[in-house]
């Protein structure tokens, strides 16, 4: 049997790139963005290729972001100080499938992650045992659902059931990524809402609890019996994007699909209130897209188009080049879940995008890096998050 060991990754120094004074796309005087200034500082996972100012050879960027660029949603003085876990009824345990992020997580909140024995047996039954008490806590599972789908989904059922039958007080899912979403709704006869399914499912193993990150829909909230909290991701992204150099005139958000624009158009109003412009798309099956025509105006400007994940990228890719068909001048994709079924690297790696902005909700293996790929960490802002429900303070406000 193959057990989980965590271990705590070594340190990163921030490169100086990374200061205040450096510059690319979008700079903070061009484009209004609310941010406040603070003392904390992100905490990121020890990536091997963090300190370098650009791509080489494939690999992708990842940047840590100092301190006079945190948003305001990072300003916490619990950085300032390590959280005691024998003063805390709250308990952070990781699943198998992004360990990296949840020790990011537990950097943040100034928490270790639990001791946990998760093992697979020889005909790919899961062990879970927890090594510690957690009798009376608040305990929080971080564990998205990526590939493999279902084995981090049962794993995740569980150490639900384990944490309930440990007698905790409260068990929260915390799930960056949810497998399924796309199921939301039956297109055609016949079909399975597995998105249903599976909320059933996390609820029945004694989750109290959802804490999701950037939805597919926001309909699949309604599918849980029990509070979820939907945590938009769009802050880390648009911060990134503020540090940027380039006049907000030439900026336009483009919505990849007529079902993204309202994620577009929340996008756009936190940069200036760009310009708005849709691709509309028609699918023929599932993971196959087809792009029809562009609704809006791009020519000359710097384009970047908006979804809540990449998969197999065609929507993406396709979009690009319609979008440089058109007379954009540079087209950026940003996204929240890196999926990256293939040919999705491939696709991407073309020269199409300038860039593509991604999230660590899933983790990115080092494989699948590309020039053009930047990695940013919602670990602080998951951390703040958790924080808030735990104390039973407001969490849509982090957003505002």
């Amino acid at each position: 049997m193959a057990s989980l060991a965590l271990t705590s990754p070594p340190a990163v120094k921030i490169p100086s790139y990374l200061s205040s004074s450096s510059s690319s796309l979008f700079s903070r005087s061009s484009i209004s963005f609310r941010t406040t200034e603070s003392r904390s500082r992100i905490c990121v996972s020890g990536y091997a290729k963090c300190n370098l100012p650009k791509a080489l050879n494939g690999n992708a960027r990842i940047p840590i972001i100092n301190e006079t660029t945190i948003p305001k949603f990072f300003d916490s003085s619990r950085l300032e100080k390590s959280v005691s876990r024998n003063n805390t009824k709250l308990k952070l345990f990781s699943g198998t499938a992004n360990p990296a992020l949840s020790q990011e997580i537990a950097w943040y909140m100034g928490l270790e992650l639990g001791k946990v024995s998760i093992k697979r047996f020889a005909d790919g039954e899961i062990y879970v045992q927890l090594k510690e008490s957690v009798r009376g806590c608040d305990v929080f599972l971080v564990q998205p659902t990526c590939t493999p789908t279902n084995e981090n989904l049962m794993e995740l059922l569980i150490m639900v059931d384990a944490c309930r039958r440990a007698s905790a007080k409260k068990v929260t899912a915390v799930i960056p990524y949810f497998g399924y979403a796309r199921a939301d709704r039956k297109t055609q006869g016949r079909e399975s809402i597995a998105a249903k399914l599976v909320a059933n499912l996390i609820t029945e193993a004694g989750a109290d609890r959802v804490l999701a990150c950037d939805l597919h829909s926001g309909q699949s909230m309604g599918y849980f019996d029990i509070p979820v909290d939907h945590v938009y991701c769009q802050p880390v992204i648009l911060d990134y994007l503020a540090s940027k150099s380039i006049s907000s005139e030439d900026l336009v958000v483009v919505s990849p699909d007529v079902g993204g624009v309202a994620r577009a158009r929340a996008f756009a109003k936190k940069l200036s209130d760009a310009p708005l412009a849709i691709v509309d798309k028609r699918r023929h099956g599932h993971n196959v897209a087809e792009v029809m025509n562009l609704i809006g105006d791009v020519k000359g400007k710097v384009a970047v188009m908006v979804d809540d994940m990449i998969d197999t990228a065609g929507t993406i890719v396709k979009g690009a080049a319609l979008l440089h068909e058109e007379g954009a001048r540079e087209v950026y994709a940003c996204c929240t879940h890196a999926v990256f079924s293939p040919p999705a690297i491939e696709r991407l790696s073309s020269g199409l995008l300038q860039e593509v902005i991604v999230t660590n909700t899933l983790p990115v293996a080092e494989k699948n890096y590309f020039p053009q790929l930047t990695i940013l960490s919602v670990a602080n802002l998951l951390g703040e998050t958790i924080w808030r429900v735990h104390d039973d303070s407001s969490v849509s406000s982090i957003f505002l």
